[in-house]
């Protein structure tokens, strides 16, 4: 008798067949959705009553917001699907982006905008007697990603789907992101960022295409009749690859590209007879295994529990993704001939570099192809980007590790390496320990696999993300590679896309430059040159002003809210926001906030200043979380001191987030970009000031390079040791013969020293303090302070003459137009993923 299981297969295929055969009436029965308001107000109404089944006097907001939702993505359904199956046709060559992180924000503000609606569906909510931006401040934000890389990597998208480029995004589906975090006693406290509690509209899970990812195991060796050598995999722990689809939509143009996010799930649910013999943890317990690999982004890994499921996370990505990618393509081919032509994997920094050894598994051990021309597939569709110079930062893991987790691969990544030290051998027969500099497996006594070399072996591209950190990777930390292969090695500088980071989280400047230079700047972000002429004119200057004032009393009432401290909208908005990091120097800023203090006690003037600081520590970087615990004390004696209010205010924002963002960079006046020369590799939150009319404090490092040669040195407030300086400073450097010939350097320290910050815990505050004044600090504060402290007063002068401000905030944005992702991915299309645009259709504006 045939088991429910055939039966449910049989009864599949007909239908699938029968569908198929119907696929006209199919089109034919789908109902026209039309975007004038009434339309849009059915909808919602449809939803919440019958999707929803909500009473409109019982049911939770939240099934508004899902209802108003669910009607926006109706109306991107037929172009999804439209841009699927341009997207996956055989003769279509196509990107796909693996990134670890998507920090992609909320989705239905932007997905409005791309689609045009927010007329009419401002007016439908109006109806049905709610505001649009009530509704929109009920959606989590997508909790999957960190900082800037995920941040970056979601701008990508975008602006991909707005050029009609064929881009699939592949990420994970963590369930829990970035925690969330509070403040309890100056101290960081993490809890968990729970942001799919009330699910998650804009995603469709696609089941019927997932895949299993292998573990554990061991490898077989099997002889073939002709002498040859089979590895096969065995006695694996496999764990189900679920894709959750999430819609990218364009600009206006009716392009939807697509973000796959992979689920872990168990390939059993459970174990029944283990259940049934009362055994109920044991029975559940691979499911659980299987689950955790995506439960949560980045797990700590301090501990060595840690650094294997985050190893397990990253081959997870990887496998998926590309076991994706070739069922795609064969779907609809008979063999590898045309692969390499019709793809490019982009992989974003060193998290997905397994896809290198991952591809060749896959052509040789599960279609048959062999060494040499699986090698040479992948050496054609790899591409990495490099996003850090901090060779700590550089992933690499213990080879016993991932031995024993990934027996198959790691087999590989030997062979791979073998092969390439004959290479380096051969080139440089002489240089012992370069061949051992470049090796990807170390010659350690307990070797690690760097997982930056093997991205490089395994790559036809290598490029960084700003003209100066290109620079660095080619003559320091990659340099042996660049002599072997300088064709490999390009710079793309980085972007943000001006549709999120302005005009949609800057709606009266927006409206301003419409009226002033049209509508067309949105996607065609040179327009914005068109201000330049602009910036001296007397009526622009106000309308500018009142428009910066308005974000600023917004982003005072976000503060309000979130900590209780009432600030000016008249002061200077002085903005550092960004990961908590050592390297970022987040304790420079404060310093600088000290200086101001004590000389407002001194009876010195500064014009009102708000210094605002916010960003998330890792969990284990105990460093990051003394130096918020720092952060809290001086702002707590700086707040709670009459004689400095209305003059100085000092606030750390908590649980910092994109929508945080959308409020924070629309108001800022001054963008803090100041970490040490040489070590940001690009940074983005200085573009996203910018492009909102941020006045730029800044060191030579990073993108702030590209900023300054972009507003000149008049519109840019530059401080600090060149990268060249800190190498020469670096050398017998002794923070102590710095604080000594500076007095305001000496007051700073002094009252760190007196106990004035301890807030009860001094030895917190003393470990930071100590770490600047060491002569082993590798961030150098110590030595840029009073070059800090001396821009910062150049910033108050400039302050202080409004019209010259005004001036200065509008040349930012007039300038901001080559920081658009859009130029970026143009970039990137040019000279790495070669693809021609989606054919347009529809297209509405």
């Amino acid at each position: 008798m045939a088991n429910s299981n055939s039966i449910r297969g049989t009864a599949e295929s007909s239908v699938s067949k029968t569908m198929r055969a119907g696929e006209k009436a199919w089109g034919d029965a789908l109902p026209e959705l039309g975007n004038d308001s009434t339309a849009l107000k059915q909808s919602i109404a449809q939803h919440y009553s019958q999707t929803y089944g909500r009473d409109i006097d019982a049911a939770p907001a939240h099934y508004l917001y899902k209802a108003a939702a669910l009607s926006v993505r109706d109306r991107l359904m037929d172009d999804w699907r439209f841009t699927r199956q341009a997207s996956e046709q055989s003769d279509v060559r196509r990107t796909c982006y693996l990134s670890m992180e998507f920090l992609m924000g909320r989705a239905f503000g932007n997905a409005v905008q791309n689609l045009d609606l927010s007329t009419q569906l401002r007016r439908a909510l109006e109806d049905l007697g709610v505001a649009m931006e009530d509704i929109a401040e009920l959606e989590h934000d997508a909790g999957l990603g960190n900082g800037g890389l995920g941040r970056l990597a979601a701008c990508f998208l975008d602006s991909c789907a707005s050029l009609a480029l064929p881009v699939t995004g592949y990420g994970l589906h963590y369930r829990y992101g970035m925690f969330r975090q509070s403040i309890e006693n100056g101290w960081q406290v993490e809890s968990p960022d729970n942001w799919l509690s009330e699910g998650h509209v804009w995603e469709l899970e696609r089941p019927e295409i997932a895949c299993r990812v292998r573990f554990g195991g061991h490898v077989e060796l099997i002889p073939s009749l002709r002498g040859e050598v089979t590895h096969r995999w065995v006695n694996t722990d496999d764990v189900l690859a679920v894709p959750c689809d999430v819609p990218v939509p364009g600009h206006n143009n009716g392009i939807v590209n697509t973000l796959r996010l992979w689920r872990s799930a168990a390939t059993d649910e459970f174990n029944l007879n283990e259940f049934n013999a009362g055994g109920y943890t044991e029975a559940v317990s691979a499911k659980n295994a299987a689950e955790n690999i995506t439960m949560v982004l980045y797990p700590n890994d301090s501990s060595e529990n840690g650094k294997v499921l985050r190893l397990r996370q990253q081959y997870f990505l990887v496998s998926a993704s590309l076991q994706d990618a070739i069922r795609i393509w064969l779907s609809k081919n008979d063999d590898f001939s045309g692969f390499a032509k019709a793809h490019c994997f982009q992989l974003n920094d060193t998290h997905p570099s397994l896809a290198v050894p991952e591809l060749m598994r896959l052509l040789i051990d599960e279609h048959d192809l062999a060494w040499d021309d699986a090698w040479e597939i992948t050496t054609s569709v790899m591409a990495y980007t490099n996003h850090t110079l901090l060779p700590e930062a550089l992933e690499c893991w213990s080879l016993n590790m991932i031995g024993a987790l990934l027996p198959r691969p790691t087999e590989i990544i030997q062979e791979i390496n073998r092969r390439f030290m004959l290479q380096v051998t051969e080139s440089l027969p002489d240089r012992m320990e370069v061949q051992a500099q470049m090796s990807i497996i170390s010659f350690d006594s307990v070797p690690v696999v760097r997982m930056a070399h093997l991205a490089i072996v395994g790559s036809f591209s290598v490029n960084g993300v700003a003209a100066l950190h290109s620079e660095l990777l080619k003559t320091g930390l990659f340099r042996n590679f660049y002599d072997l292969w300088p064709e490999r090695f390009n710079n793309k500088t980085n972007g943000v896309t001006q549709r999120r980071w302005l005009a949609n989280c800057n709606l009266p400047l927006r409206q301003l430059l419409d009226d002033t230079i049209g509508q067309n700047w949105i996607s065609d972000f040179d327009e914005l040159e068109k201000l330049a002429p602009l910036a001296d004119d007397s009526q622009m200057q106000k309308s500018w002003r009142e428009i910066k004032h308005t974000n600023k009393q917004r982003l005072a009432d976000l503060i309000f809210d979130k900590t209780g401290i009432e600030v000016d909208a008249s002061m200077l908005f002085d903005v550092q926001v960004k990961r908590m990091h050592e390297y970022k120097r987040q304790l420079l800023c404060v310093l600088h906030a000290v200086h101001v203090y004590l000389e407002l006690l001194d009876g010195k003037s500064h014009p009102g200043r708000l210094v605002l600081i916010a960003g998330k520590a890792a969990p284990g970087y105990h460093m990051a979380k003394a130096i918020i615990k720092l952060i809290n004390n001086v702002a707590s004696v700086i707040n709670n001191d009459v004689r400095t209010r209305g003059k100085l205010r000092l606030v750390f924002l908590p649980d910092y987030n994109v929508s945080a963002m959308e409020v924070i960079c629309p108001a800022a006046d001054l963008s803090e970009q100041i970490s040490t020369a040489g070590k940001e590799a690009s940074g983005t939150g200085n573009m996203k000031f910018m492009m909102n009319g941020a006045v730029t404090v800044g060191t030579l490092d990073g993108a702030n390079v590209e900023i300054l040669e972009a507003v000149g040195d008049d519109n840019f407030f530059l401080f600090g040791l060149s990268v060249d300086e800190v190498d020469s400073v670096r050398n017998g450097y002794a923070p102590s013969t710095f604080i000594a010939a500076d007095s305001r350097l000496q007051k700073i320290f002094d009252a760190f020293d007196s106990g004035l910050f301890d807030g009860g815990e001094a030895e917190v505050i003393r470990s930071v303090i100590d770490a600047a004044r060491s002569s082993d600090d590798p961030w150098l504060t110590v030595a840029d302070l009073a070059s800090y402290l001396d821009a910062q007063l150049d910033v108050e002068n400039a302050w202080s003459d409004e019209a010259l401000w005004t001036q200065m905030s509008i040349l930012n944005t007039a300038n901001s137009a080559r920081f658009s992702t859009d130029r970026t991915m143009r970039d990137y299309n040019r000279d790495i993923w070669k693809l021609e645009s989606i054919p347009l259709r529809n297209t509405t504006g």
